[in-house]
């Protein structure tokens, strides 16, 4: 049976997920001030990549992210690196929530896990937040942007992160890195896939920036205020590292570009104006402001380029879901979109 909190969905953890809740409760016992046990814990059902979990204790309510079972990709489920970067945040403008402990010990659960606090509030997946009014959409819309402007705008030396990744060469190696994990996990041949393989690297505008990028920014991954239009927390870092903001912020914008009725991602054909909306220019402006800058070049690229990294990433999901251990059991019906998306980027591409 599945529940909702927040409006995030729920149900008792998977089959392939299980752990020994017992275990679990033990160690957090020993390693969060306060903790008490006697917990009870659910799964949500929405993730695609690392298995997450309500835990709910008498002490309060809390997150567990952990890696999935089974052989993985190369560098994927980094889940110490998501505890790192939500660390090296707490001090700075952007709302993530407190991390209390990272286990890297695998016989304590049977995979590395991070436990961090539960941040009541909205978590908005549909598209065009059907439940909220113009004025209210047209806020949320500028907080994201503003959150993700200051985000880009820390010093992440200053911050602890000078080695969470190479500041240079990002976008040219994100495209390497996509290209090998959509060949070591696709399952058929799609040709816009190879296309875009093929242009993206001949086609790179290197205009080498570094910042601390979230990888996977957009309304899902955010909650908000359950009074209010604000940002308090940014969820979900498994793909953060240094890298160059406007490929960052090129995915944050590619539902601009994806028809409504062709991808679930997209808001292009929606009554923006009439939904309360901003148009993609208002929400480059207010980035810009937040992040310290004059202007967005280039921003065609990064947006095909977000939406093949995309492409890539479903494709893999529905690599798991076929072959049985995703972390959600609809993995297959939403990793099968990759060939739209690809589709449309290359769409973009043939339109430049």
């Amino acid at each position: 049976m599945t529940a909702t909190r927040d409006g995030r969905e729920l149900g008792p953890p998977l089959e392939a997920h299980r752990f020994d809740e017992a275990a679990l409760a033990a160690y957090l016992k020993d390693h969060i001030p306060g903790f008490e046990g006697n917990c009870t814990i659910q799964q949500f059902l929405g993730g695609q990549s690392n298995p997450t979990f309500l835990i709910e204790a008498a002490s309060g309510s809390y997150v567990m992210r952990k890696k999935p079972p089974g052989e993985l990709l190369p560098s994927a489920h980094a889940v110490d690196r998501e505890f790192r970067v939500i660390s090296a945040l707490a001090q700075t403008r952007v709302p993530v929530a407190k991390a209390h402990v990272l286990c890297e010990d695998d016989s304590v659960i049977g995979q590395m896990f991070y436990v961090m606090d539960y941040v009541s509030g909205r978590v908005l997946t549909e598209r065009g937040f059907p439940d909220c009014t113009p004025e209210q959409r047209a806020a949320m819309y500028h907080s994201m942007a503003d959150v993700f402007g200051a985000f880009h705008a820390v010093d992440y030396k200053a911050v602890g992160l000078e080695t969470f990744g190479r500041p240079s060469g990002y976008v040219a190696r994100q495209v390497a890195r996509w290209s090998k994990q959509y060949e070591a996990s696709k399952v058929e041949d799609w040709a816009p896939m190879d296309k875009l393989i093929d242009w993206l690297p001949k086609n790179d505008p290197d205009d080498d920036q570094a910042s601390i990028v979230h990888g996977d920014y957009r309304a899902g991954n955010i909650i908000f205020d359950n009074d209010g239009p604000d940002v308090v927390a940014v969820l979900d870092w498994e793909l953060a590292t240094i890298g160059h903001p406007l490929a960052d912020l090129g995915y944050f914008m590619m539902p601009y570009r994806l028809n409504h009725e062709e991808s679930t991602y997209g808001i292009a054909g929606m009554d923006l104006a009439g939904l309360g909306i901003p148009p993609e220019d208002a929400v480059l402006e207010k980035y810009a402001r937040s992040a310290g800058r004059d202007h967005v070049p280039n921003i065609d690229y990064y947006i095909v380029f977000s939406m093949f990294r995309l492409a890539a990433i479903q494709a893999g999901v529905l690599r798991r879901g076929l072959d049985g251990n995703a972390a959600d059991p609809r993995a297959i019906e939403r990793g099968r979109p990759y060939k739209q998306m690809a589709a449309s980027a290359w769409a973009i591409v043939e339109g430049m």
